[in-house]
């Protein structure tokens, strides 16, 4: 990715304090194997150890009538391996991040796909791996169907977009106004994500709704964004992927088109509802690291 064109704490100072680290996953259609960091990808599993079933009683295609009452194979959505996210705080004696969720909507207040986050050894769960194929869900929704990702770990810094702290947006909202005018470029560009990653702010694309825990009644930990929108141009695509006609050097960075030759590799093709996305939460102080996720589109 490019730089950050502009200094933002110096440009607006009531940001000072607010940048935080990120991950970005940059999901490309691959090949990945159960040893890989992946989104969509299949997971390293145990032997013997069930596969995750839905067995909610409501579960639904949109638009169609419910499905029934037979359980529904969950599908693989992300596996992270501590080598390959080191920005990613693993619970003591885990180092493999599994998430999987249904692949059709249910009415749970959100009518979103219900996920199942685990946490894994990855020695102890390698040493009785089971290389068998996973179920295949017998009916499913689609936009929650992920194509099989590679990721591409990558660090970096982001500023808040919608978790601004209350007021503040309208207070500046003149000053980045005039942003764009002054120097052709918009801070929520250049300066925040909406993209799948870890860490950093959530990929919101409506108002935020951050949960707290039902055990302490503390906010939850941002965890991770699964998001159906990715960098396909502006400053957070990768340089490498930049159309190559195009001179790089004259062109800014929030201006950066992508190579047409492996732009349909970009992103797991899920709609998510229509370009929504998921937000997983985590709360480090109560025992076995309880989660919580949101959804909006």
């Amino acid at each position: 990715m490019a730089p950050i064109p502009f200094d933002v704490e110096a440009v607006f100072p009531e940001l000072a304090g607010t940048a935080r680290e990120v991950t970005l996953l940059y999901p490309r259609a691959g090949q990945p194997g159960p040893g890989d960091s992946s989104i969509g990808g299949p997971l390293l599993l145990p032997a013997g150890e069930p596969w995750p079933m839905c067995a909610e009683p409501d579960h639904y295609k949109p638009l169609d009538a419910p499905v029934g009452t037979e359980p529904v194979a969950m599908v693989a959505v992300a596996q992270l391996y501590a080598r390959d996210v080191p920005g990613l705080l693993f619970p003591a004696g885990t180092d493999l991040l599994q998430i999987l969720w249904c692949p059709l909507v249910y009415e749970d207040g959100q009518y979103a796909a219900g996920p199942w986050l685990h946490w894994r050894d990855t020695a102890r769960t390698a040493a009785a791996a089971d290389g068998g194929q996973p179920p295949s869900p017998h009916t499913a929704d689609e936009d929650f169907l992920p194509r099989p990702c590679t990721v591409s770990p990558t660090p970096a810094v982001e500023y808040p977009n919608h978790d601004m702290p209350e007021g503040l947006s309208a207070r500046i909202g003149e000053r980045l106004e005039d942003l764009r005018e002054e120097r052709g470029f918009d801070y929520f560009d250049v300066a925040t994500t909406q993209q799948s990653k870890v860490g950093g702010y959530p990929s919101w694309t409506q108002r935020p709704d951050r949960p707290d825990c039902e055990g302490c009644g503390a906010r939850m930990e941002h965890l991770l964004s699964v998001t159906a929108t990715e960098a396909g141009r502006g400053r957070w695509l990768p340089l490498d992927e930049r159309d190559p006609t195009r001179n790089q050097a004259a062109t800014p960075s929030w201006q950066a088109e992508a190579d047409p030759a492996v732009l349909g590799s970009f992103g797991h093709h899920m709609d998510l509802g229509g370009l929504g996305g998921m937000y997983f939460f985590v709360c480090r102080t109560c025992p076995g690291t309880p989660s919580a996720h949101r959804y909006d589109c």
